[in-house]
């Protein structure tokens, strides 16, 4: 590992080197509308011509593309595998279950065993509902906040999935009727009068308010404390979306780190290491609204994800998963910031968020736009063996070495941006592709 390999593989970049991607990328699109089942998957993140579209394999901290690239991943599956791939305790717990059965005309016991883990570690936990992904989730306890309160309206800051009441707030709302947009209202994330105002303006109005706790940067303090107050205050539910906090964070995700507790919360993710489960989880008292509010799936009681999720929990507790993935996290950020500062990049290149889910943002350059500045980076660390984009989601089974793969790539790509911008050439001059455009911006 290291400035060898890195320097090696970026070496072997070919127009080659993504061929069977490219192949497989035109034959998926004749069926499949932009050639992949997500949007952070697609061209609409990956620049064409530059980077692998198609896994083979994956195992720990490393995947293989279809063209036999190897990668140490820092996206894992978009923050849903905590673990790391394929984790030995996690196959066992699912192919066990596999002998006896995935889906059944009754319920199974997997499933209790599953909601008792999670009242146990989530500090808001006192019942638990399934779903698949956290849209579902989500959803899920919007209708019940609905339900609970009577009103109509909420308020939302972060991403909270596909579905109307939240992404016709977006620009990504084609599709979505103007009477549901009309019903969602962004505010902005630290922001206590920002969030007053909102609730003064729809007075009696609003069911929820939902939210990531964190994601780019940390909560000033106090403020998880006066989202609650405030949403209280107005007589709504307090939402926290721990999509992607949820077992990352703490144990018990961002509300058990912050010591703020809301009234529901959403989980999915890393909840069973990328087997598909999400989870709505409460106050017994909103939650007993899911026994008349319409929440339900053939797929709710499947059990490999609940065979996976137990074991994914188990696992939490009894090993460091939390703390690894931290310290993990922590190191890449103390060797990435030098860099930054090493390439002159201070004003181009910033590194915020949590040190198991953090962020490098690219800001606009007088001489070249952020999105030409992202695309070049992707298409140079793609290069050099490392799978990320502008994040860095840490999983168990991140090694030292790994992070400091990531960083060699880094120390080569940021020298490459800053040459860049201070060519007469410029940015565009070095990309072998079309630079990419915005999909759309929630943090």
């Amino acid at each position: 590992m290291g400035h060898d390999r890195v320097k090696t593989e970026a070496a072997t970049v070919s127009s080659g080197r993504y061929a069977r991607s490219e192949a497989q990328l035109e034959r998926a699109r004749r069926t499949i509308p932009l050639g992949a089942q997500t949007f952070s998957k697609s061209l609409t993140q990956y620049p064409q011509g530059v980077s692998p579209y198609f896994a083979a394999r994956a195992e720990g901290s490393k995947l293989w593309d279809v063209d036999g690239s190897e990668y140490v991943d820092f996206i894992n599956a978009l923050c849903s595998v905590t673990l790391g791939y394929a984790d030995p305790d996690v196959n066992a717990a699912v192919e066990k279950q596999l002998k006896d059965g995935t889906i059944f005309t009754l319920s199974h016991a997997l499933e209790a065993d599953v909601a008792e883990r999670i009242c146990e570690l989530v500090p808001c936990a006192e019942a638990v509902r399934f779903g698949k992904n956290g849209s579902d989730a989500t959803s899920g306890a919007i209708r019940i906040a609905r339900a609970a309160t009577g009103r109509d309206h909420v308020l939302v800051c972060g991403y909270h999935g596909w579905q109307d009441w939240y992404i016709g707030s977006t620009a990504r709302n084609l599709g979505v009727p103007e009477a549901t947009r009309a019903l969602t209202h962004a505010f902005p994330y630290d922001d206590l009068p920002a969030l007053e105002a909102r609730l003064d303006s729809l007075k009696g109005q609003v069911a929820a308010v939902i939210l990531e706790p964190m994601n780019v940067k940390f909560p000033s303090p106090g403020y998880l404390e006066g989202v609650k107050r405030l949403t209280h205050a107005a007589g709504a539910v307090l939402v926290f979306d721990e999509t992607i906090t949820g077992f990352r964070y703490a144990a018990g995700g961002a509300q058990e780190l912050f010591g703020v507790t809301p009234d529901l919360c959403t989980l999915g993710k890393g909840i069973a290491n990328g087997f598909p489960l999400s989870a709505v989880c409460g106050r017994a008292d909103l939650m007993r609204f899911m026994e008349e509010v319409f929440f339900s799936f053939t797929m709710g009681g499947e059990t490999l994800s609940l065979a996976a999720a137990r074991a994914a929990m188990d696992k939490l507790k009894r090993e460091p998963v939390i703390e690894t993935m931290h310290a993990r996290g922590r190191q890449l950020l103390d060797g990435a910031a030098p860099l930054v500062a090493k390439h002159g990049l201070e004003g181009v290149l910033t590194l915020a968020g949590h040190p198991s889910w953090s962020f490098l943002l690219v800001a606009d350059a007088p001489n070249a736009t952020a999105f030409e500045l992202k695309t070049l980076f992707m298409q140079e660390v793609f290069a050099r063996g490392v799978l990320a984009y502008g994040t860095h989601n840490m999983s168990y089974a991140h090694s030292e070495a790994d992070v400091e793969t990531l960083l060699s790539a880094y120390d080569e790509v940021f020298a490459i941006l800053a040459d860049g911008l201070s060519s007469p050439g410029g940015v565009k001059a070095k990309l072998r592709c079309a630079p990419l455009e915005p999909l759309f911006k929630v943090r």
